[in-house]
Parts: structure tokens; C-alpha cells; sequence
């Protein structure tokens, strides 16, 4: 897909990695609507840096907990953008639990901002494509490959949600919509992480050595969006290699 003048809609892409997607579609000439929770002012700021690439860029909010919130939020996006042809489903929660800590409550809320909001926002995608070509590209986990007993409803979400990519590739492929996933690894700290080294650290259990950053995870959602026009259903891990192990 040719992406200039073509527009994206990127969830949570205020902040940290979301933000550097956007930033990544729009230096190939990509419109973006930025979608956001509660960053307002965050929010603000990436469409400005966005405009001063050149492309055209809105900001629009909605809670992914709430139901009636994201079944409007294609909409929403498209009547400010015109249309959308690409849907980054990066946002997502991660409560630190356990099996044993883990609540109703807790994977509820994680099941629908995690799983069940990429499927609506993919349905209602897919309904409303104006054009004869659409992407939708899932963020995951590699970790969720190698699962142990820790942040639970965030982990099987994420098992679920690469079943909602490769199962959604298959239902879009005769239309010609390509369903891919990009699975991270250690990109950036938990920003709810109160060891800053903690991060760091996790350089040294990696087969390559060392963490990852955003710009890897924004390579691999160019490849898929402007090169990858005959792969659906694919996953690729940027992780260094730490799904191997």
C-alpha cells in the first residue's frame, strides 16, 4: 500500500510506542487520527508534530472500556479524516496480578480494552472501508509465547488477540484486508515500573543481549502496511529473540 494521503487510525498514540507509530506513518505521508484516553495535552502535541511533517492530523478521544465509547470510534475518526484505511490497534492495559491475585474486575476491564475492543474496532473497519485495500495490524506480546504467573488477564488477552488477528485474516483476506500482528518484547520501561533499572536489566536474559526501542516496532509496522500486501495472518516478534528461550 502506496500510504501517501492514505489515513490511519493509531489507538493510543499519544504516548510512548503508539506515538511512534503515528510518527513512523506519517514521515511516509500518512494522515493519522490520534486516538487517546486521558493524555489531552500528550495527545495535542503528537498532532502538532505530525502537522509539521506535512500530513494532516486529529486527535480524538474515547475510553476503550466502555462499549458505547469505542462503537463510535471508527466513526468518529472518519468523520474528521473522510476515511480510514489502516487501524493500529496498540493500546492496551497491564495490571500486574497473579493467577491467585487476579479479579472478575480486573479481567473484565483488561479483556475488553485488550481483546474485545480490537474486535469491534476491526468490524466496524471493515464495514465502513471505503477503498479497495485495508490494513489492521494488532500489537501482542512475545512474552504471552512463553507465559509464567504474572500480569494473567493481560497475558491471555494478548494469546487472544493474536487468535482474533489470525482469525479476522482469514474472514478479510477475499476483501482484500490484511490482519497482521506485531509482537514486542522489551521496547520501552513499564511506565508503571518502579525500578527504572528493572528495565535494563532484562537486557542481560535476551539471546541478542540487549532491549529493544520504538523504531524497531515502527520497521515492522511499515513492512507490514506498505510491503506486505500478500501476508495475512502473520506474526513477527521484536524481541531479539527472547521468545526463543
Amino acid at each position: 500500500m502506496n500510504l501517501h494521503g492514505k489515513v490511519a487510525l493509531v489507538t493510543g498514540s499519544a504516548i510512548r510506542v503508539g506515538k511512534a507509530l503515528a510518527i513512523s506513518l506519517a514521515e511516509e505521508g500518512c494522515n493519522v487520527v490520534v486516538h487517546y484516553g486521558r493524555s489531552t495535552d500528550q495527545a495535542n502535541k503528537t498532532v502538532a508534530v505530525l502537522q509539521s511533517l506535512g500530513v494532516q492530523a486529529w486527535a480524538v478521544s474515547a475510553d476503550l472500556a466502555d462499549e458505547a465509547a469505542v462503537s463510535t470510534l471508527i466513526a468518529d475518526a472518519r468523520a474528521l479524516a473522510g476515511s480510514i484505511d489502516v487501524l493500529v490497534n496498540s493500546a492496551s492495559v497491564f495490571p500486574e496480578e497473579s493467577f491467585e491475585t487476579a479479579t472478575s474486575a480486573t479481567w473484565d476491564h483488561t479483556m475488553m480494552v485488550n481483546l474485545k475492543t480490537p474486535f469491534l474496532l476491526s468490524q466496524h473497519f471493515a464495514a465502513m472501508l471505503d477503498a479497495e485495500q485495508g490494513k489492521i495490524i494488532n500489537l501482542l506480546d512475545a512474552s504471552s509465547m512463553r507465559p509464567r504467573n504474572h500480569h494473567f488477564s493481560y497475558t491471555i488477552s494478548k494469546y487472544g488477540l493474536e487468535g482474533l488477528t489470525k482469525t479476522v485474516a482469514h474472514a478479510l483476506a477475499a476483501r482484500n484486508i490484511q490482519v497482521n500482528g506485531i509482537a514486542l518484547g522489551a521496547i520501552l520501561p513499564n511506565s508503571n515500573d518502579a525500578d527504572p533499572a528493572a528495565f535494563d536489566a532484562m537486557a542481560s536474559s535476551n539471546p541478542s543481549g540487549r532491549n529493544g526501542d520504538p523504531k524497531a516496532v515502527a520497521d515492522a509496522l511499515l513492512y507490514f502496511v506498505k510491503h506486505a500486501d500478500y501476508v495475512t495472518g502473520e506474526s513477527i516478534c521484536i524481541d531479539g529473540g527472547q521468545h526463543l528461550v
